[in-house]
């Protein structure tokens, strides 16, 4: 399992991904909204994602799970 964590603080613009996707690395999982710029959080790795843990509007701190990949 790998936690994906979010660089900084802000709002979930957009979740691009659902629980059981695959995703290889670099795939966008969310859309982070910070300071008026659109940050696309990317896998690390490719992998199944196993956990959502952000919803569409949340506000999130810097360094926070937002997806977790098996």
């Amino acid at each position: 399992m790998a936690a994906v964590r979010t660089e900084v603080a802000g709002s979930i613009w957009k979740v691009e991904v659902t629980v059981g996707q695959r995703v290889a690395a670099g795939d966008a999982l969310v859309i982070v909204e910070s300071m008026k710029m659109e940050i696309p959080i990317e896998a690390p790795a490719a992998g199944t994602v196993a956990e959502v843990r952000v919803a569409e509007g949340e506000r999130i701190a810097e360094g926070a799970v937002v997806v977790v990949l098996s």
